[in-house]
């Protein structure tokens, strides 16, 4: 199996990274590429996905970029590490809630090995975890699937500040709190992206 790995060091535009992931997508689809995994971090930035309703902007002044994933509106800003993917189901079950499992578990696993337990929710899609004895939100996921091949990301927050969601309702959830995993654990989180790159390439080749 030939995954490519790209790791970008300085921030990537949004719009820019889009444009990479469809014409990826297209190759991909085509058998005239690998598949990718892509470590990256976004400049701040505000997106919504094909479900949001206006409503969820609480400061009407934000710029917003509408996109083709899946989900509801979120924030991507310094200190998150954005893992975008194109991946090829047709190579594997053609089971999109299988791959969605397979997500939550590559960023619960790779948060096991910092000693942060983890979990994901049915109702509410993402990675949450239980701190001061109320639950957050500690990761995103937004899917897109054209012709089989699977395509978008997971954001993990890592040490970023969390102002931006405060002009939002992020990912159109009103009653719980977002956090990230410095607030929740003081420790070094520099090889995160490492885990999760071996996490994410050893559930695919299971």
């Amino acid at each position: 199996m030939s995954i490519d790995i790209k790791k970008s060091k300085k921030p990537v535009k949004y719009i820019e990274a889009i444009e990479f992931l469809e014409k990826r997508v297209i190759d991909v689809s085509l058998k005239k590429k690998n598949e990718l995994i892509w470590i990256l971090e976004h400049p701040s930035t505000f997106t919504a996905g094909n479900r949001f309703i206006e409503s969820e902007i609480l400061d009407k002044k934000i710029k917003l970029i509408k996109t083709s994933r899946g989900g509801k509106i979120t924030w991507h800003g310094k200190g998150q590490l954005i893992c975008y993917f194109v991946i090829d189901l047709s190579k594997r079950k053609k089971d999109i809630r299988r791959f969605v499992n397979l997500i939550e578990n590559v960023i619960i696993e790779s948060l096991k090995k910092y000693n942060i337990y983890s979990f994901s929710d049915r109702k509410n899609i993402g990675i949450w975890t239980k701190d001061n004895n109320r639950i957050k939100k500690i990761g995103a996921i937004g899917i897109k699937i054209k012709n089989w091949v699977a395509f978008h990301g997971f954001s993990l927050n890592i040490n970023n500040s969390l102002n931006g969601y405060k002009k939002i309702i992020p990912c159109g959830i009103k009653d719980r709190d977002i956090t990230n995993l410095q607030l929740i654990k003081n420790q070094n989180y520099k090889k995160i992206k490492d885990e999760i790159i071996r996490n994410f390439i050893k559930s695919l080749e299971a």
